[in-house]
């Protein structure tokens, strides 16, 4: 635990550590389960709240010395939960491709944000964290968007 205390210095580390480790385990148990289920609405709220969460204490943590490109993707990630969360609530035409294609690329954005924040809390050498981070980032996202774009034929989206 010490070796956390480490990395995590203080409360709104803490609180965006542990809401992304809620929103990382419910991203993924949202896309491995059947959609449209009670099941699938409570579990996706709650990766709701906690990507918000997530997302505006990361206004609050400081890195490379003020606003970065963690600080931009947070607000690209508040505008796809935005994309997934309102066609739900106002259940307009194609409503569910919108829904589906917004939160799944939530959930690989979120999974691409972990690499980053592996790189930065384990990599100390900037010129491999920024390979690393790269690498890691393209791999996750090629993968979660061949799984979006064949599951979207499937459902006929």
């Amino acid at each position: 635990m010490n070796y956390l205390n480490e990395i995590i210095q203080n409360g709104i580390g803490w609180f965006h550590f542990i809401t992304s480790v809620v929103a990382l385990i419910t991203g993924l148990v949202v896309i491995l389960n059947p959609k449209g289920t009670l099941f699938h609405k409570r579990i996706g709220y709650i990766y709701v709240v906690s990507m918000l969460s997530l997302n505006v204490s990361s206004f609050f943590i400081v890195n490379f010395g003020g606003f970065s490109l963690f600080h931009f993707f947070a607000i690209v990630s508040l505008v796809s939960i935005a994309g997934g969360m309102l066609p739900t609530l106002q259940k307009k035409e194609n409503w569910l491709s919108y829904h589906y294609y917004f939160m799944s690329w939530s959930v690989v954005g979120l999974y691409c944000a972990f690499w980053s924040e592996i790189g930065t809390r384990f990599v100390g050498n900037m010129k491999e964290f920024w390979w690393m981070v790269m690498l890691a980032t393209a791999l996750t996202a090629a993968v979660g968007g061949a799984i979006i774009h064949t599951k979207a034929k499937k459902f006929k989206i």
